[in-house]
């Protein structure tokens, strides 16, 4: 279960995830970052470039698009509880930078089921 895992193994997770099937990530070049607030809360990056997805703790790089999100909203989000959508009109996400992109990271961990890694 998605609770039992730390956020830190959900983003290795979702690295492995984009790895093995880098179809949907295909000739993306974008850094996402993901500020956790709560309980196990930290800020990652997902770069996704030439193909493939990196997941760096921190903020190593200037990202294109900051979702500012609680972890128990994210982990939510990934199992399908709760779409992006849903998450910003509600207030739960906020998005920094261009929101196009972030809806496009939805529609791409939608064509994923990350529960299958956890």
């Amino acid at each position: 279960m998605m609770e039992n895992y730390s956020t830190e193994e959900i983003f290795q997770k979702i690295e492995q995830a984009l790895n093995e099937n880098a179809k949907p990530v295909e000739g993306m070049n974008v850094i996402y970052q993901y500020d956790l607030s709560g309980d196990d809360g930290a800020t990652y990056q997902l770069h996704l470039s030439g193909g493939q997805a990196k997941v760096e703790k921190g903020s190593p790089a200037e990202a294109d698009c900051t979702l500012q999100i609680s972890v128990n909203d994210f982990k939510e989000m990934l199992l399908g509880n709760i779409s992006g959508t849903a998450a910003f009109m509600s207030g739960k996400l906020k998005i920094k930078g261009n929101i196009g992109l972030a809806m496009k990271l939805e529609n791409i961990l939608r064509q994923y089921d990350v529960k299958q890694y956890l």
